[in-house]
């Protein structure tokens, strides 16, 4: 007989193990009507613009979080790579930004004064500052960092299927976020969290899964409040 370890999860990775006992919250964060409206074709583009608009608030609090998380990875990582991969995605998100900005003037959306986070975005960006302090340690900030990214490639990804009816003005927003090299890279991150989550102690994997939790549920009422316009 095949000897696990104390989680019991080491055979198919922790975050696994959580999907799973956490399923119906993970499919209602990747696939959300907001995204089924943009994979059938049926979307409000007023919802997408509210979603355009409030993503890039918190893409501009994601960096922050990330330049943290690197910094985490270089006091309390076993493996070096880590830094690697956390630095390509923290090079990704100066174009991030510069897409954001493209995308809003093609579609008129003020991304400067009085453009103001809604309450969802707000409470978000406080969760990823609160991952941002010593209190939080890089085990639970990389699996959070992990779900905020695999979310939107799920999610997105849902978009480009054969049976997708995107909208062709919304095809390279999806590919943004739903292509397969987007979809590697959230491999890479989960492989590192799982790593750590292996070797964690009982209370550093509570604290890991509460902030997976956290992260579907923001997401979940994050795309609530695009759908809704507040």
């Amino acid at each position: 007989m095949e000897k696990k370890g104390k989680t019991g999860m080491e055979n198919e990775g922790v975050i696994d193990t959580w999907l799973r006992k956490h399923r119906l919250l993970y499919v209602g964060a990747t696939k959300h009507p907001f995204i089924l409206s943009i994979s059938d074709g049926t979307i409000d583009i007023s919802s997408f613009k509210t979603w355009l608009g409030q993503d890039y608030i918190f893409v501009r609090a994601f960096v922050p979080f990330v330049a943290s998380l690197i910094v985490k990875a270089w006091k309390e990582s076993d493996d070096r790579s880590d830094m690697e991969v956390i630095l390509g995605g923290m090079a990704a998100l100066n174009d991030e930004l510069e897409w954001f900005k493209k995308e809003a003037f093609k579609w008129g959306v003020q991304l400067s004064h009085p453009l103001l986070p809604h309450k969802p975005n707000q409470e978000y960006c406080r969760f990823l500052e609160s991952l941002m302090s010593v209190e939080a340690n890089y085990t639970v900030a990389i699996t959070a960092f992990w779900a905020i990214e695999a979310v939107y490639q799920e999610s997105f990804a849902l978009c480009l299927g054969d049976e997708s009816r995107t909208p062709p003005e919304l095809k390279e927003t999806c590919q943004r976020w739903g292509s397969e090299a987007f979809g590697k890279y959230c491999s890479s991150l989960k492989h590192i969290a799982n790593r750590r989550l292996k070797q964690a102690s009982d209370d550093e994997l509570k604290k890991a899964e509460v902030a997976l939790l956290t992260v579907l549920e923001h997401e979940v009422e994050f795309w609530n409040m695009s759908r809704s316009g507040s």
